[in-house]
């Protein structure tokens, strides 16, 4: 992939915290004008993912390139927004002040697309941020960050303080950004469901490094899920079983490789993102215990 073709590449990235390193040797590319989706177990390193790509923190190893140039600890740099997970809105301002602030500390601002983002939301401009609600708080500061007309969107756990309807909303915003302005957007989940509907790319952290990446419709045919009370050895061939959930008669395997032909005995599935994520993640888990 080249610097045109990825917004932003980690090669080889370290970073440890005291006696805990969180990425070891962590490679990936984001693929410009995709939705990432960006997944892993508490701790797997997403947080220190992002801000490792904004600036805030520096890596002990490695190369980082956002949008052709590399990150430091002087601003995050043009073209690049970054919403946190705690939402960081000033809490005396209002909606508009806040919006005019955005205006004011931004050479590149649409005031219009802003505002509208935060009308659709069906906020109160002069209410204060100490009043919103977490998801208010998450509406208002998704528009602050989508104001500045980013080329590369970061957000951290955005749809956590969501309800169903404004999560289907702001997924919606995402996607229809994507499509008129090409914007590249990483974003971290824990939810899963979700992630289907919105992103088009899957990065999956775990044991410091991304354990999957690419295309979703293209990860999810790599797996598929095999069902009986047998050994899974004597089908899988070369494929590799990622996890296994045990049932009073049959036991449920996803596998990653090649779908073996049909054998007596045994039922085999097509995997479902829940079962490509899920999987990986319940076996990441198993070896962090």
């Amino acid at each position: 992939m080249t610097a045109q073709e990825s917004a932003l590449t980690m090669q080889d990235v370290d970073k440890r915290f005291g006696k805990k390193k969180v990425l070891d040797a962590c490679t990936f590319e984001v693929a410009t004008g995709s939705i990432t989706a960006l997944v892993g177990v508490n701790g797997a390193g997403k947080s220190t993912l992002m801000s490792l790509a904004v600036g805030l923190t520096m890596p002990d190893h490695g190369s980082i390139s956002v949008l052709g140039s590399t990150p430091d600890q002087d601003g995050i740099c043009p073209g690049l927004s970054y919403l946190a997970q705690h939402k960081p809105l000033y809490p005396k301002f209002t909606v508009a002040e806040l919006l005019r602030f955005g205006a004011y500390t931004n050479d590149e601002w649409d005031a219009k697309y802003a505002l509208d983002l935060v009308e659709r939301a069906g906020i109160a401009l002069g209410a204060k941020a100490k009043t919103l609600s977490p998801g208010q708080r998450t509406r208002v500061a998704l528009a602050l960050a989508l104001g500045r007309r980013p080329q590369l969107l970061l957000l951290d756990e955005p749809l956590a303080d969501l309800d169903p309807v404004a999560r289907r909303s702001v997924a919606t915003t995402l996607l229809e950004d994507v499509a008129e302005y090409g914007t590249t957007v990483l974003l971290s989940s824990h939810i899963v469901s979700e992630l289907a509907d919105v992103s088009d790319r899957l990065l999956l952290l775990g044991g410091g490094n991304a354990r999957l990446s690419g295309p979703l419709d293209e990860l999810i045919a790599a797996h598929y899920v095999l069902i009986g009370d047998g050994d899974p050895s004597d089908v899988v061939g070369a494929g590799a079983v990622i996890h296994t959930d045990k049932g009073m008669r049959s036991n449920s395997h996803v596998v990653e490789g090649i779908r073996p032909s049909p054998r007596a005995g045994w039922v085999i599935d097509d995997a479902t993102l829940d079962d490509v994520v899920l999987g990986h993640l319940s076996a990441e888990t198993m070896v962090a215990a």
